[in-house]
């Protein structure tokens, strides 16, 4: 008889559990076992991060240039236009909230808390290229790809961005659990993590009544401009939104976004167009995710970023996200560079942002599919605007 697969959620949850009941009897010399691992792991992050970033950004830019046309750029503009808005939506909301929601809880040693034990032994791993420098490296190649619409080079850099999948899929998501496991079992002895379980629950309420909230904001702006009732247009989503829930991912979702948004009198070749094109581009809901979770994460260990700053990073993330690998998780790891290298996140840091994002990831990804929905409908009344004035 075969055992049921555990998700990715599902492994993240009993690690957690793991690492607080272990916590409370492991000797110090088995604590220290995987303190090693965890630094091992950690610097491994800190060198795959920036060839993460030019596997994925550069195919990611690439793809979307390619036979760019006026619609295309329409629809990419606005996707990350809702991407932009639910980045901003969720850190004033935050900025509103989280001062009287996390008063009284702080985690001001949060950034030692994998030193609670040394590790048996490290192996250091120096990144090829800073996080920026792989930034900017990202943009100007896959820019550059679209304007001289070369093929060898787009082509080494889809087998790379295969490797940099795979790596996700093989190496980091599979070693994650464990990875978490050591950041708890290390913050149950450092006696921190009754105020982190507090804080994931206040989160998980939180961040699901915010994208509640931004969908409705997301089909009213389609509304108005289709003259059609938002709610309706919404309802008619949520087949798609609560398939998202269960597959947490965007492109499983893809035939039932596409049904959905047909439904909702989408004509059938812009649905097509725009359904799996926002699959990849779209990801408003991983960006709120990601920037409510840092706001939370910062302002639990006293870290303070200026506004100036925290509008970089979030435009930043909105370009980054096209990046994101459809995978569990993906949208995460495709922003920890921007998260290390704008807010100045440390690996302990960045352990707990990729626990508290996974344990909410179908709630993003079934935001950002449903409002695909939203962007076709404005995109087929523009289609039909152009059409009719020919």
């Amino acid at each position: 008889m075969r055992l049921p697969r555990i998700s990715l959620l599902g492994k993240i949850v009993i690690a957690i559990a793991l690492g607080i009941l272990c916590g409370l009897w492991f000797p110090e010399w088995l604590s220290r076992v995987f303190a090693t691992f965890n630094g091992l792991f950690g610097n491994f992050l800190s060198f795959i991060v920036p060839l993460l970033i030019l596997g994925l950004i550069v195919p990611g830019i690439a793809n979307v240039g390619k036979g760019a046309g006026r619609l295309l750029a329409i629809t990419a503009l606005l996707a990350y236009t809702f991407t932009l808005f639910s980045g901003m939506f969720a850190w004033g909301t935050c900025e509103a909230i989280y001062p009287s929601l996390l008063k009284g809880t702080t985690l001001a040693e949060v950034s030692d808390a994998g030193s609670s034990f040394a590790p048996y032994f490290t192996v250091e791993m120096p990144p090829i290229l800073s996080v920026m420098s792989a930034l900017v490296a990202a943009f100007v190649i896959g820019i550059g790809l679209t304007i001289i619409e070369g093929t060898t080079l787009k082509k080494a850099f889809d087998d790379f961005e295969k490797i940099i999948i795979k790596t996700i899929e093989k190496v980091i998501i599979p070693l994650l659990p464990l990875y978490i496991f050591g950041i708890f079992l290390s913050m149950t002895t450092n006696g921190q993590v009754v105020g982190v379980l507090g804080v994931f629950l206040k989160l998980v309420i939180v961040i699901f009544l915010m994208t509640a909230v931004l969908l409705l904001i997301q089909f009213s702006i389609a509304g108005v401009i289709t003259k059609r009732n938002p709610l309706k247009m919404l309802r008619t989503m949520m087949p798609a939104y609560f398939t998202a829930l269960g597959t947490s991912s965007s492109a499983a979702t893809i035939p039932v976004t596409l049904k959905q948004t047909i439904q909702n009198n989408i004509s059938p070749s812009i649905a097509g167009f725009v359904v799996p094109l926002c699959a990849t581009i779209h990801l408003s809901g991983s960006t709120l995710k990601i920037v409510s979770c840092s706001l939370a994460i910062m302002m639990l260990t006293g870290t303070t970023v200026d506004p100036l700053t925290m509008v970089g990073f979030i435009c930043m993330l909105g370009i980054t996200m096209v990046a994101a690998p459809g995978v569990p998780g993906g949208a995460i790891m495709a922003a920890v560079g921007i998260l290390q290298s704008i807010l100045g996140f440390d690996q302990t840091m960045v352990g707990l942002m990729i626990a508290i994002y996974i344990a909410m990831d179908s709630f993003g990804t079934a935001t950002n599919v449903t409002g695909d929905g939203a962007i076709a409908a404005i995109i087929d009344k523009i289609a039909k605007k152009k059409s009719a004035n020919n």
